[in-house]
C-alpha cells in the first residue's frame, strides 16, 4: 500500500471543518484513504455505491442525515446522491448554532462528514447549494512520482524556495534517467492499480476504465441526446493527443463534427470527471493583450492518456510525436498533485506570447509573485531553450522571481540574463523517474 501525502492534511482538516469534501478520479485511492483515516478516528462507513444505501439516501435524504445523528460518518461516491446536500447542510448548521449547554456556549463539533466524489458535484449545475465556510475541499489524484518513489520532498515548495545549489543535490543527480525509464513513467501513469501489472493486464484495467467512465459515468452528468457513444468514441483519443497543447474548441467542433456548444460542453463534463484539466492563460498586468487567451489541455493520466492513444511500449512512445507533450503532461500533473499538500497556496497556468514564445507551468503565489517552469525532452541545452522564460520575465515584470528550464540531463546550471534569475534542473531533482 503506497503512504499518500494528503492523508495527514485529511486528518488535520476534520479538525478544523464540519464537513471534509474528498474528490478525485474513481480508482485514485479515495476510498482506500478515507476507509484508513475512517478507522484511525472510529468514524462510521457507508459507501453510496451499494445499491441499497443509495436508494434509501435518495428517497428521503433528510431522514437518511438525520438518522445518523450523533456519529461521525464517511459517506464514500457522495457523487450519486447529490440531493443529500441541503441535508447535510443542515445538519452542519445544526450543529453550529446549538444551544448554550449551562453557562457554557456550545463549541461547533467538527469533522461530522468525510465525503468522497468521482465528479465534483460542487462545481456541477447538478449540486445548487455549495457548504461556504462548512466544508473543506481536497483533490485526491492518482499516485505522484513522489509517493510512488516512497519521496517526501514537496515539489511546489522546492521550486518557491529556489535553492538549487549544488550543496541541495539530490540521491538521484548524476544518476539522469534513461529515455526508456522517463517512457515508463508515462505509460504508468499513477492509478494504483495498474502499478506492477503487466503491459497485457494493463491494457485490459484502461480498456474497462474507458468503458465504464466515458460512458457510465457520464451519463450521471450529463443528459445526452442521440448517438453521444460515438461522439465520446472519437472525442477521448482526441483529447489525449491534445494533452500539453492550446485547446481551441473550433478546432475541436470541426475536427469532430461537433457544434461548439456541443464540444464545450462535453469537455466541461470530462473536466467534472477529472480525466482532463484545463490550465488557463496567465494574462496578468496591463500588457495582457500580448498574451494568448486559450487555455491548455492536460490529461490527468499519462497512462490513460497513453492507452487512448496507442502507445503500448517504451520504443512506440519515444519515437511517436506525443512524447514531448506527454513529458511536460507528467511533469504539470506532478505540480498539481504536488500543490494540494505544499506549504504554499499556488495557482497552476501556463504562457504563450503572440510570438509563440511559451511557458509549460507557471506558479503563481497568493501575492502575484511567479515562477515559470519549461520542459524539455531532451539532455542538451542551448541559450534559446530560455527564450519563453524571458519572455515571461519581461511580460510579468517585477512580479518574475525565477525561471527554472527542467531537462533530461545531470546538472543543475545558472542560466541568468541580466538581473532575471533562470536555472536548468535535470528531472531527476525534481522527480524520481528512474526506477
Amino acid at each position: 500500500m503506497y503512504s499518500r501525502h494528503l492523508h495527514p492534511l485529511v486528518r488535520d482538516m476534520l479538525h478544523e471543518f464540519r464537513i471534509v469534501y474528498v474528490t478525485g478520479p474513481r480508482q485514485s485511492g479515495k476510498t482506500t484513504l478515507v476507509r484508513r483515516i475512517g478507522a484511525e478516528l472510529g468514524m462510521r462507513y457507508l459507501s453510496l455505491d451499494d445499491p441499497a444505501t443509495q436508494a434509501a439516501a435518495a428517497y428521503d435524504p433528510y431522514g437518511f442525515i438525520r438518522s445518523l445523528e450523533g456519529q461521525s460518518v464517511v459517506l464514500d461516491e457522495f457523487q450519486h446522491v447529490p440531493e443529500l446536500v441541503p441535508a447535510i447542510k443542515e445538519a452542519s448548521d445544526r450543529h453550529g448554532s446549538a444551544p448554550p449547554t449551562g453557562q457554557e456556549l456550545a463549541i461547533p463539533r467538527k469533522g461530522l462528514f468525510l465525503l468522497t466524489g468521482s465528479a465534483d458535484i460542487f462545481r456541477s449545475a447538478r449540486a445548487q447549494e455549495a457548504l461556504p465556510g462548512h466544508m473543506a475541499r481536497l483533490e485526491l489524484l492518482p499516485l505522484s512520482v513522489a509517493e510512488l518513489h516512497g519521496s517526501r520532498q514537496n515539489l511546489i515548495d522546492y521550486l518557491l524556495a529556489g535553492d538549487f545549489s549544488p550543496l541541495r543535490a539530490g540521491v538521484h543527480d548524476n544518476q539522469a534517467p534513461t529515455r526508456e525509464q522517463i517512457a515508463r513513467s508515462i505509460l504508468l501513469g499513477g492509478y494504483p492499480e495498474v502499478q506492477g501489472m503487466s503491459r497485457r493486464a494493463r491494457g485490459t484495467w484502461f480498456r474497462s476504465y474507458t468503458e465504464g467512465r466515458f460512458f457510465k459515468d457520464f451519463d450521471t452528468l450529463y443528459s445526452a441526446r442521440g448517438d453521444y457513444h460515438s461522439r465520446l468514441r472519437a472525442l477521448a483519443p482526441y483529447l489525449a493527443g491534445l494533452s500539453g497543447n492550446l485547446l481551441k474548441y473550433a478546432n475541436l467542433a470541426n475536427d469532430l463534427e461537433l457544434n461548439d456548444k456541443l464540444a464545450k460542453s462535453y469537455t466541461e463534463i470530462l473536466e467534472l470527471m477529472f480525466l482532463i484539466r484545463r490550465v488557463p492563460s496567465y494574462r496578468k498586468n496591463l500588457a495582457r493583450r500580448l498574451a494568448v487567451r486559450m487555455p491548455k489541455l492536460h490529461f490527468v493520466d499519462t497512462g490513460l492518456a497513453s492507452h487512448l492513444l496507442g502507445l503500448r511500449t517504451e520504443a512506440r512512445l519515444l519515437t511517436s510525436p506525443h512524447y514531448g507533450a506527454l513529458l511536460e503532461t507528467l511533469l504539470f500533473m506532478e505540480c498539481a498533485k504536488h500543490a494540494e499538500w505544499a506549504e504554499e497556496e499556488v495557482g497552476l497556468y501556463h504562457f504563450r506570447d503572440k510570438h509563440k514564445r511559451e511557458v509549460d507551468i507557471v506558479l503563481e503565489r497568493p501575492d502575484g509573485r511567479i515562477v515559470g517552469v519549461e520542459v524539455k525532452a531532451s539532455a542538451t541545452l542551448r541559450r534559446r531553450d530560455f527564450d519563453g522564460l524571458g519572455a515571461l520575465a519581461g511580460f510579468a515584470g517585477t512580479a518574475f522571481e525565477r525561471g527554472v528550464l527542467v531537462y533530461t540531463g545531470v546538472q543543475a546550471l545558472p542560466f541568468h540574463r541580466g538581473p532575471v534569475r533562470l536555472h536548468a534542473l535535470p528531472l531527476a531533482r525534481i522527480a524520481a523517474t528512474a526506477s
